[in-house]
């Protein structure tokens, strides 16, 4: 292939992906660095009430935000360092509360309290996912070709349901008296509240993010399962080796490349949760740095975003991003090297 032919397929994603991943990421670690307010100015306001014979006023100073020609807020831009990071990362405070142990204070920190659960998320349900979509792959490979195809089709269901559409599902089955939690009160005889505390809460959202993404692995796995050698597998049979044994030795090691896949892209969706916060409306209890992020570049009563702190966010999931990635990259290229 000639480099103009290998120009015309690879320009233009090579394009897209400068266009809608580098320059914005550029873009963000910019604003991480700057601060934007608006410049206010202090006049006299005079406030008048009324009275019985003469009305009663009062002049005052108040600081207001000036206005351009057109009436919009005039603003100003700042370079501000370091600062939006320690704004949102709060370093001494955070350092005297690990040096005191009193993890409940670091928890009052939400980039911290965020930190906490999106890592518990991530990498609880990495071994979740895997494992039972390995599961329901063997399964729907076992089973017989006149039931296997509606067999993929309901295990595919909850992958091809729209995230938010899933989260409020397992939300209304589980809030209040949704279906499954009369049914558990019924059983225990008690009330139950799943929604009252955090840790139930994040069980809720762990559930739900297995059973989203459990599917997508499965087929996966599903796909690598129809390339084992039978060769090797029958004479793991002739040599008398059990079911678990031709699934240690050969089925594992075999679909290993596509297990670091799919690990690659469970730990880079499910350390940016957020449908998850919105659609259990977790925000009194559990967070996410996906969500911080986005509360951040919320208004504010006065119409402000801190774009800042926002960016800053950002940038810091990012690297979170990149660290739970080193692992298995480097599994990746140890396999690639080893390959040739």
């Amino acid at each position: 292939m000639n480099f103009r032919t290998f120009a015309a397929f690879v320009g233009p994603s090579v394009f897209m992906m400068l266009l809608f991943i580098a320059f914005p990421l550029v873009s963000v670690f910019k604003q991480s660095f700057y601060v934007t307010q608006p410049i206010y100015e202090t006049v006299e306001k005079e406030t008048c009430t009324p009275g019985f014979l003469t009305q009663t006023c009062v002049t005052e100073q108040v600081s207001q935000p000036m206005l351009d020609d057109h009436g919009e807020i005039i603003t100003q831009t700042q370079f501000v360092g370091l600062q939006s990071y320690r704004n949102v990362l709060e370093p001494e405070r955070a350092w005297r509360a690990i040096s005191d142990g009193s993890w409940q204070v670091l928890s009052t920190i939400n980039f911290w309290k965020a930190l906490r659960f999106t890592l518990t998320f991530t990498l609880i349900t990495l071994p979740l996912v895997v494992g039972c979509g390995l599961g329901i792959a063997i399964l729907i490979n076992n089973a017989a070709k006149t039931i296997r195809g509606p067999v993929i089709f309901i295990s595919l269901l909850p992958f091809i349901i729209t995230p938010v559409i899933g989260v409020l599902s397992i939300n209304w089955l589980f809030r209040g008296d949704g279906i499954l939690t009369a049914m558990m009160e019924w059983w225990l005889n008690r009330d139950i509240a799943l929604f009252a505390q955090a840790w139930t809460i994040e069980l809720l959202m762990m559930l739900y993010r297995v059973w989203h993404v459990a599917p997508f692995a499965a087929i996966i796995f599903y796909a690598g399962l129809q390339t084992v050698n039978q060769d090797s597998l029958e004479s793991a049979v002739i040599d008398g080796a059990t079911r678990w044994q031709r699934l240690k030795y050969i089925v594992i090691p075999h679909l290993m490349p596509l297990i670091i896949f799919v690990a690659m892209i469970h730990l880079m969706d499910s350390y940016r949760v957020f449908e998850e916060i919105v659609g259990f409306s977790s925000q009194g209890y559990v967070i996410s740095l996906q969500w911080l992020t986005f509360d951040y570049l919320t208004p504010d009563q006065a119409g402000n975003r801190s774009i800042s702190r926002a960016s800053a966010n950002s940038m810091l999931t990012m690297i979170g991003v990149v660290i739970l990635l080193i692992l298995p990259l480097r599994r990746t290229w140890r396999d690639h090297k080893g390959g040739h």
